[in-house]
């Protein structure tokens, strides 16, 4: 019997719930994928607790890789036996196996395993499109990366260092600045005891970075604008401490600053584009320039105790169940 962990009110961890599913046989433009890891992300939690929608009761996550057992009419792209791996809508990746469409399946080339797909494909495909497609980044330049020791900081630090883009990252312990500083990171704050604007501004002769990467939200936002140059970006990528209240007149006031608030879904929409970013991905981690490091293991049926690790900030880099 399959089995899923499903959530029946939204709420703290204790929602979680671990359940016998049926899972049928795939229809058109569907598969059926055994599972072999899961990605366990922060974005999980906004589902759980009603922060995003979803109708009740409803399984989670959006990350996973695995074996497909079975496919539908009209799959082409795929076949029966082949390892893949995803990111992205519907619902269900907290489960052991699953029926479901087979558009957003990605190939996995044979040097990657299921474990370091779980743990990279949205970190990775979100790092790619941070640095690829949301502003024109150059060589040379300084931008301020919240979060540095998180699954997108150590990932993205590898990234920017190939590209010849020198990261500041905020930290809240001395454990993760090492950690972060070993991937890539080339200068820390510590967030809780240092002021991060006047930091950056230190490390940048004053002008401040063009732009800024905040997965943080509302208790960095502030801090985010103050570090901007004239007519900098903020990327709000992330809300892990809430929604941040966004005044458009202190964007004015810190110098005609610009904010974007993407999302993932919107850069890998497009099989084309999503193709591009992944390949690019799986070339690096492949030959080995970048690594994906699995900090944390988990059974799927101790989901509570997952989310209650990474809520509390107990987490370093990317967490996976394994099946």
């Amino acid at each position: 019997m399959a089995h899923a962990i499903r959530f029946h009110e939204t709420g703290g961890p204790d929602v979680l719930r671990w359940e016998e599913v049926t899972v049928g046989d795939p229809g058109p433009d569907e598969v059926r994928i055994r599972h072999v890891a899961v990605g366990l992300n922060f974005a999980d939690t906004y589902f759980r607790t009603g922060l995003y929608p979803a109708p009740l009761p409803a399984g989670l996550g959006v990350e996973a890789s695995g074996v497909i057992e079975a496919v539908g009419q009209d799959v082409t792209h795929v076949a029966e036996g082949d390892r893949v791996t995803y990111t992205g809508s519907p619902l269900g990746a907290y489960s052991t196996e699953r029926v479901m469409p087979a558009d957003s399946l990605i190939k996995l080339p044979a040097e990657i395993s299921c474990e370091t797909a779980a743990a990279m494909t949205m970190r990775g495909l979100t790092s790619a499109y941070l640095l690829r497609r949301i502003h024109p980044l150059r060589a040379g330049d300084t931008v301020l990366l919240h979060a540095a020791a998180g699954g997108v900081g150590l990932i993205f630090s590898q990234w920017a260092r190939l590209l010849g883009i020198t990261v500041i990252g905020t930290v809240s312990s001395e454990e993760k600045a090492e950690i972060a500083r070993a991937h890539g990171c080339d200068h820390i704050i510590y967030y809780r005891r240092e002021n991060v604007a006047e930091r950056v501004r230190e490390l940048t002769g004053g002008q401040g970075v063009p732009v800024v990467f905040d997965s943080i939200g509302k208790d960095t936002v502030a801090g985010s604008m103050a570090a901007l140059r004239r007519r900098g970006l903020l990327v709000c990528f992330g809300t892990a401490s809430g929604v941040p209240p966004l005044d458009a007149m202190q964007l004015a006031v810190h110098g005609s600053l610009f904010v974007t608030r993407p999302a993932l879904a919107d850069y890998i929409a497009e099989p084309a584009e999503r193709a591009a970013l992944a390949d690019e991905l799986f070339g690096h981690v492949t030959s080995g320039r970048i690594t994906i490091e699995i900090n944390q293991r988990y059974a799927l049926r101790d989901a509570v105790r997952a989310h209650r690790e990474m809520e509390t900030g107990r987490t370093t880099g990317s967490s996976v169940f394994v099946l």
